[in-house]
């Protein structure tokens, strides 16, 4: 297995990618190339994650090294490890192109594009709630009244529970507390018959 160096994470490639920092802040453009070969995956894929599109990564990126080639004096090593600021400027010029519009808003080529999901659900999928919703309505058969027709009016009507106790003329709180338990005892029976 050929020896690629130090890993990023290493003492050394940090060390290394400190010095290439200070060099850089001096006008070295030797060291923005190493710069750019150590850091270059992780700060495109840091871009590809905000902006989602290949070719708008690779303009940020770029983005990001012109700024940093003009900005190296800015680079702090007192405050944040080089490949934190560096990640930092990056997630900063990504959303930065998303904010002024430059991204270019899904224009992907149509042989590129995924193909759309059917909307329809499948006819296992549509059994399965079937079962389902005719359990729900068997459980809830078996429950007592007030819990039963409360459950109903909230659940399928869209009733508040402000609404119930108002028209069943007792307190929220006895509200609340007769859909909790009939809630509880419709749990249990749901939980018997799986």
């Amino acid at each position: 297995m050929a020896d690629r160096g130090p890993t990023p994470a290493s003492t050394e490639a940090r060390e290394a990618l400190r010095a290439a920092m200070v060099r850089l802040a001096d006008g070295d453009s030797d060291a923005l190339e190493q710069i750019y070969a150590a850091t270059r995956v992780k700060l495109y894929g840091i871009c590809f994650r905000i902006l989602g599109d290949t070719k708008e990564a690779e303009d940020a990126l770029q983005d990001v090294y012109i700024n940093l080639w003009q900005r190296a004096d800015r680079y702090d090593p007192t405050r944040a490890s080089p490949i934190s600021w560096l990640a930092t400027f990056a997630r900063n010029r990504a959303i930065d192109r998303l904010r002024t519009g430059k991204v270019r808003g899904g224009a992907v080529p149509v042989e590129e594009a995924a193909p759309l999901p059917d909307a329809a659900p499948l006819a296992d999928q549509l059994m399965i709630d079937g079962e389902r919703a005719a359990r729900v309505h068997a459980c809830l058969a078996k429950l007592e009244d007030p819990a039963r027709t409360n459950i109903r009016a909230a659940f399928f009507d869209g009733k508040t529970y402000a609404e119930l106790a108002e028209s069943a003329d007792v307190p929220l709180g006895t509200m609340k507390s007769w859909i909790r338990r009939g809630i509880m005892k419709l749990r249990v029976c749901l939980e018997a018959g799986e």
